[in-house]
Formats: structure tokens, C-alpha cells, sequence
């Protein structure tokens, strides 16, 4: 079979996060003409941040299509994006709901799991995916400002949401957390986004530990490079969007669609006996 996926890309920049998806050539695939359902999450109730694009969204369209729910979190200045993604949870014949806030404010925390609770009856599954990047040029030009808007969202956020959820997660339930290959493999470039990663894995873990007696399990996918709007926006030299996943034994970027198995498997029954495990969706490089 003939793969049908990019291996290289036109230089193209985004000015500032979060990063846009009409914009990119080409357009990230997020399976929607590939993913098929099979009712995995059937009437399952779930609260995606940063699901508006990228991997975010390609796990709303698997969810929804495996019969869940879908609330998505996304900052207000991504209205377009979160409403092609309702559009397709709507269109699976599932219920969607936009919750358009900045989760570095601890109210806003509060009211996505509040808002998700009251507007789909519950809450299931919760998927910390929203994350923020930066590329610097060396530990001398990193600043303040970016160190605390990354630890913010990548981080406290969170904590937060999840404090938040846990009281209305039953046995059965699932947190998973969008960690990455740059928990495991640091690039200097990425060092603030890169200690979250790493951090997010200890996060994972602890809760692990804490919540599996109560029958809630708690895990993590690492994703590698992979085509979403973070790229173009996160200030990366031209020939390194041009050359971007090249670097993986697989010699290609993944595409959100390819992603959305580890998140589809992780919050279904398939998964009742897996905890505390990070899942490397990589391209080949490892994620020990």
C-alpha cells in the first residue's frame, strides 16, 4: 500500500500560538473520511481541552464517532476551529459543546467542568491535550513571560481541571494527558515545554497511584512530531518546518488521525487494566 502522507512541507509561519488550521498547507488530517466507529465509548461523556485542532480535534471525531459526548475547551480567538470541530461531533449524531476560555485562569477551570457537567450530564473521560510552545534561541533568551504561560497551561492547568473532575468520575472513568517524545528527548530549543512534558509523566503516575482504587485510571499519550497548527506557530526556522518528523525512524510527521487510537483505546473497556502507562505515538523514536 502506498503511504499517502507527507514527508516534507512548504515553509510557512504563524505568527503566535495558538496556531490556526486554515492557514496550513497541507490541511492536517484528522480522520475525517478515515475514522469509522464501533461504538467503544458509547454513551460516554468526555471534556477535551485544546480540542479545537490538531490532535485535540482528531480525538473529539474518533470519540464522537465511538458514540461519546464531546465538550471541547479552546481559547475564544479559536472560535472557527472549535466550530468545525462541533460540526463533526454533530454530524457523528452526538451532542457537542464549545466552552471558549482561557484555562490559565483558575475560574475558567472550574467552569469547563462545571459547564461540561450541566450541559452533557457528567463527565467520563477528561483529556488534557491544551498545551502551549515556544521555540527560543538559548537559555539567555527565554523569558518570564513564556516560562510562566507555558508551566500555565501545560501544567497548571492541569491540576486544576482535574481537581476539578474528580469528583464526578466514577469507576470506569479515564484522565488522559497529552504528554510528548520531548518528555523523554528533550531539544534545547524547547527546554520550558519540554520539562512540562516530563513533568506531566510524574503527574500521571502519582494519580495513578492515588485513583486506581477507586477504579479511575490514569495515563498518557506521547505524541512525536506531528503536523498540527502548534508547528507553523511555534517559531520554528523555515527549513526545520520543511523538513519537519524527518527525523524519525518512520522519516515522516504523524497526522492527528494517527494518534487517536492510543486516546480511543486508553478511555475504553479495552483499557480497563491499563494505568499509570505513557503511550509513545512517535514515528520510531522511543519513549521509554
Amino acid at each position: 500500500m502506498t503511504d499517502q502522507h507527507p514527508t516534507e512541507f512548504p515553509a510557512q509561519q504563524q505568527p503566535e500560538q495558538p496556531g490556526r488550521t486554515e492557514p496550513m498547507d497541507p490541511t492536517p488530517d484528522h480522520g475525517e473520511q478515515s475514522w469509522v466507529g464501533r461504538g467503544r465509548l458509547e454513551g460516554r461523556r468526555a471534556l477535551i481541552t485544546g480540542g479545537d485542532s490538531g490532535i485535540g480535534r482528531a480525538v473529539a471525531i474518533a470519540y464522537a464517532r465511538e458514540g461519546a459526548d464531546v465538550a471541547i475547551v479552546h481559547l475564544p480567538e479559536e472560535a472557527e476551529d472549535a466550530a468545525a470541530t462541533i460540526a463533526a461531533i454533530e454530524e457523528a449524531g452526538r451532542k457537542g459543546l464549545s466552552l471558549p476560555l482561557d484555562l490559565r485562569e483558575e475560574s475558567a477551570c472550574v467552569e469547563a467542568v462545571q459547564r461540561t457537567v450541566d450541559g452533557l450530564g457528567g463527565i467520563d473521560v477528561l483529556v488534557s491535550n491544551a498545551g502551549y510552545q515556544r521555540q527560543n534561541d538559548g537559555i539567555e533568551s527565554i523569558t518570564r513571560e513564556s516560562i510562566e504561560r507555558t508551566f500555565a497551561t501545560n501544567l497548571v492547568a492541569m491540576l486544576l481541571l482535574t481537581r476539578e473532575a474528580v469528583p464526578h468520575l466514577q469507576a470506569g472513568a479515564s484522565i488522559i494527558v497529552t504528554s510528548s517524545v520531548q518528555s523523554a528527548d528533550p531539544s534545547p530549543g524547547l527546554i520550558d515545554y519540554a520539562m512540562t512534558k516530563s513533568a506531566q509523566r510524574a503527574f500521571v503516575e502519582a494519580l495513578a497511584a492515588e485513583l486506581g482504587p477507586r477504579g479511575i485510571r490514569v495515563n498518557a499519550v506521547a505524541p512525536g512530531p506531528v503536523w498540527t497548527p502548534f508547528i507553523p506557530a511555534t517559531g520554528f526556522p523555515d527549513e526545520k518546518v520543511e523538513q519537519f518528523g524527518q527525523n524519525t525512524p518512520i522519516g515522516r510527521a504523524g497526522q492527528p488521525a494517527e494518534l487517536a487510537g492510543a486516546y480511543v483505546y486508553l478511555a475504553s473497556d479495552e483499557a480497563s487494566y491499563t494505568s499509570a502507562a505513557v503511550i509513545g505515538v512517535t514515528g520510531g523514536r522511543p519513549v521509554p
